[in-house]
């Protein structure tokens, strides 16, 4: 078995169970590309089992902390298991679902969502590549389905040193899908969609959204990055839980023209064809700006921009996007008005997030309530070993 030996002192955070291990912290050592190592200290001393990466700055994934562990197919099928019956510990209100969420359990760079009968899988590291064959097989062993399509053409495979590939991996059947999500319905396409296909993790602040919406009765609504219109149909249902759609406009902006046509066929899908809303195929900076010069007003606007900082060397230049587009954000909100903002940015923590958004106040002359702080849904979860999985943050600030 092939050997990575650390530098002195770079042992610390697999010793805390961490399961990245950097180019920068390897004295010698190196393996094949997804090759399974022994990840040792300056001294010889056991820390891990370990996936290695050689393209990647992230030099080795480990798998297990226990010396005595075989990493084999019974091992992946173990974990797999695993990870597919945790999520029956939460009552998610949606039969779409992540099954698996990488290092937080325990598969770093595997990312498995379900949407009904079809699961769809990213393999994004060289580890979970060189044994894709025997994760398909644990996946569809785990939840007794047998449709499996690949959609590993995410940017992150590019920095492993893997080329983009899409496609059925086991089975085959239609990519368009529509899931329930609390009390709607939506529309996807797991070929062409963001992503799987879909944005699970703000599954619970929709539901949010749709209640305060219900109990503020909100009378004009602007939904930015819109997609394909979740936080639209929540805020419609809400509205409609409160006897409130007449008389209430809401406002979704997205730069691609096919999530707004799908946003449509979400609210016809939910019986809100006659409803007040608008979609506008427009770019959201330059919106909000002109929306100010007309002097407009919202009494909610939801802020859910794309990843601006996929890693922390990205983090100034993000903050400068989030805070522009805050600052626009709250100059826009009226009175009491509700905004929800949110980082999707693994390269900003929720600390640097609440400082941009309080930065984006101070410019726009606004003050207001911090009332909540939203996070992804709890299939997506965050671990104590892997705090880095708390990549979506978000924050509801009522205008004083």
């Amino acid at each position: 078995m092939k050997a990575l030996r650390l530098r002195p002192g770079k042992e610390r955070s697999l010793l805390r169970r961490h399961p990245w291990v950097f180019d920068s912290a390897i004295a010698k050592g190196s393996g094949d590309a997804g090759e399974t190592v022994r990840i040792e200290s300056s001294e010889g001393q056991f820390l891990a089992w370990a996936s290695t990466s050689p393209a990647s700055k992230i030099r080795a994934r480990a798998w297990s902390f226990v010396e005595t562990q075989r990493i084999d197919a019974a091992f992946f099928h173990e974990r797999v298991k695993k990870a597919v019956d945790a999520r029956g510990l939460f009552d998610l209100q949606s039969d779409g679902v992540r099954l698996v969420h990488g290092e937080a359990d325990g598969l770093p760079g595997l990312i498995v969502d379900r949407y009904g009968d079809t699961l769809v899988a990213q393999f994004l590291s060289a580890g979970v590549e060189r044994w894709k064959p025997v994760l398909a097989d644990a996946l569809l062993a785990a939840t007794g389905l047998s449709k499996l399509y690949e959609r590993s053409d995410a940017s992150g495979r590019e920095r492993e040193g893997l080329k983009p590939v899409t496609g059925w991996l086991r089975g085959e059947g239609d990519t368009a899908q529509v899931i329930r999500e609390h009390a709607w319905r939506l529309s996807l396409d797991i070929a062409t969609g963001h992503k799987t296909g879909f944005y699970l993790d703000q599954r619970d602040s929709r539901q949010r959204f749709a209640e305060m919406a219900q109990h503020r009765k909100f009378r004009r609504v602007l939904n930015c990055f819109c997609y394909t219109g979740g936080f639209t149909v929540a805020a419609l249902a809400g509205l409609k839980a409160a006897g409130a759609l007449e008389g209430a406009e809401l406002t979704s902006i997205d730069s691609s023209l096919p999530a707004l046509d799908r946003a449509r066929a979400n609210l016809a899908l939910n019986g809100f064809e006659g409803a007040n809303a608008q979609f506008l195929d427009a770019d959201v900076n330059a919106s909000l700006r002109r929306f100010i010069e007309e002097g407009r007003t919202f009494d909610a606007i939801v802020l859910d921009p794309p990843k601006f900082a996929p890693t922390v060397a990205h983090a100034e230049r993000a903050a400068r996007a989030y805070k522009d587009i805050n600052r626009l954000g709250l100059k826009l909100l009226a009175p009491g008005g509700v905004l929800l903002t949110f980082s999707c940015s693994g390269g900003i923590g929720a600390d640097l997030f609440h400082k941009i958004v309080a930065s984006a106040g101070i410019d726009a002359g606004v003050d207001g309530y911090i009332s909540e702080r939203l996070g992804a849904a709890p299939d997506h979860p965050m671990t104590i070993e892997f705090p880095e999985g708390e990549y979506l943050k978000g924050l509801v600030v009522v205008r004083k």
